[in-house]
C-alpha cells in the first residue's frame, strides 16, 4: 500500500473477493515534500495515507523498512548510470529489486502466499505453454505493464493486480468515494519520490556524486567544439532544452553522451532516428528471431519490430524511432502480452 487511491482501492478489492488482507507500506525514503505530486509513494506521508486506509478497512497494516536495501539498490544504480552517460528509470529498479524481490521476501516471512498492488496489468495463467503471461491492463490509457517486464515465472505466479480489468482510472476513484476512502481524490505522483521539487535531479546528482560535474565540450557529429557543459550526467538523449547553443539559429537535440571522452555529441532532429536498438544486458524472453510489437519507452505506442536474440541482442523496427536513450527500457509485447524486455545499450546508425 503505497498510500494512494490505486493501492487502497487494489487492497479493497481483494476484501470484496474474499481474500484475508494484510496492508503492507515499504518506508523506503523519508523526507516529505510539500507537493502530493512530489511526495512519492512510499514517503513518511504516504506512510500515514496507507494507515488511515487500512484502518477503514478494517486490515493489518504494517510499515517495513527497506530505507538501507533503496539506497543500495535503486539510488546507488540511479546515480551510476547516470555518471555512465545513461538515463535511468529508478521505478523500474525499485520494481525488480524491492517490489518484486524483497517485498515477496517479507510476504514469505509473514505467511502470505500472495503479493498484491495497485499497478494496472493483468496476468493469466497459459496451460497450453504452462506459463503465466504478464498482459496489458484493460484501462490502455493507465497501462504499466511496461514496468513490470522484469517479473519471472516464480513472482508472476504469486502476483495479482486487482485493477488490471478496471475500465479507467476514474472508475477506480468512483470506487474509492463509493467506499469512503480517505484517499478518493488524492493527486498521482508524478515525479521521482527521492527528487524534490525544487531542484530536480541535477540537485540530487550534484549533493550525491559530485564527481558526475565535470566539465567538457559541446560537439557536433563532426567533432566541431560548439560550448561547454557541466557534466554529461546533466544530459539525456533527445534533449534540446539547456543545451545553450545558438548554431546559426537552428535548433539541436543530444544525440550521444561520451562520458569517455566526457564529451555531449549534438545535431539535427533528424539525426536522432534510427530502426536498430540494442540491448545492455540479456533481452529477457528472446530465444529466437520473433515478430513482435514495442516500445522504447513508457508513453509511445506499441510499434511492429523484428527481435533477433544473440551476444548484444538487438530490436530493428519496420519504421525509425526517436531518441533511443540508453540506460532506459526497450518492451515487446504479443498478442497484448509481454514477451521480452530489457535496458537500452543504444541504437544504430539510422
Amino acid at each position: 500500500m503505497s498510500g494512494g487511491v490505486d493501492s487502497s482501492v487494489a487492497a479493497a478489492l481483494l476484501l470484496q473477493r474474499g481474500y484475508q488482507v494484510v496492508g503492507v507500506t515499504m518506508q523506503i525514503w523519508q523526507q516529505s515534500q510539500t507537493d502530493p505530486r512530489h511526495a512519492g509513494c512510499c514517503s513518511l506521508g504516504a506512510v500515514e495515507d496507507a494507515r488511515r486506509v487500512a484502518r477503514a478497512l478494517g486490515i493489518p497494516y504494517y510499515v517495513l523498512n527497506f530505507r538501507e536495501e533503496f539506497r543500495r539498490l535503486v539510488i546507488e544504480d540511479f546515480l551510476n548510470e547516470y555518471a555512465q552517460g545513461r538515463t535511468p528509470n529508478p521505478c523500474l529498479e525499485c520494481n525488480r529489486s524491492i517490489k518484486f524481490d524483497h517485498l515477496v521476501k517479507k510476504a514469505d516471512e509473514i505467511g502470505c502466499p500472495l503479493l498484491a498492488t495497485g499497478h494496472y496489468a493483468q496476468t493469466r495463467y497459459d496451460k497450453r505453454y504452462d506459463r503465466w503471461r504478464l498482459l496489458r491492463a484493460k484501462a490502455a490509457a493507465k497501462d504499466q505493464s511496461y514496468a513490470l517486464y522484469m517479473l519471472d515465472q516464480a513472482t508472476l505466479a504469486r502476483v495479482r493486480f486487482p485493477l488490471g480489468d478496471l475500465p479507467d482510472k476514474a472508475e477506480t476513484r468512483a470506487i474509492a468515494r463509493d467506499l469512503g476512502l480517505p484517499v478518493a481524490d488524492k493527486p498521482d505522483s508524478q515525479e521521482i519520490c527521492f527528487v524534490s521539487e525544487a531542484g530536480g535531479y541535477r540537485e540530487f546528482l550534484r549533493a550525491n556524486r559530485p564527481s558526475a560535474e565535470r566539465e567538457g565540450e559541446i560537439v557536433d557529429t563532426r567533432g566541431r567544439v560548439l560550448g561547454a557543459h557541466a557534466g554529461v550526467a546533466h544530459y539525456t538523449v533527445g534533449q534540446r532544452k539547456g543545451l545553450g547553443l545558438n548554431v546559426d539559429g537552428r535548433p539541436l537535440y543530444v544525440l550521444r553522451v561520451e562520458p569517455g571522452t566526457n564529451r555531449v555529441v549534438v545535431g539535427s532532429d533528424d539525426a536522432l532516428y534510427t530502426k536498430e536498438v540494442r540491448f545492455l544486458d540479456e533481452l529477457r524472453g528472446v530465444t529466437r528471431k520473433s515478430r513482435v510489437e514495442g516500445k522504447i519507452r513508457y508513453n509511445m505506442p506499441p510499434a511492429r519490430a523484428t527481435l533477433f536474440p544473440g551476444e548484444v541482442a538487438r530490436a530493428v523496427f519496420d519504421e525509425p524511432v526517436r531518441a533511443v536513450t540508453p540506460g532506459q527500457a526497450a518492451v515487446f509485447y504479443r498478442g497484448g502480452a509481454v514477451v521480452a524486455g530489457g535496458r537500452i545499450l543504444g541504437g544504430g546508425e539510422g
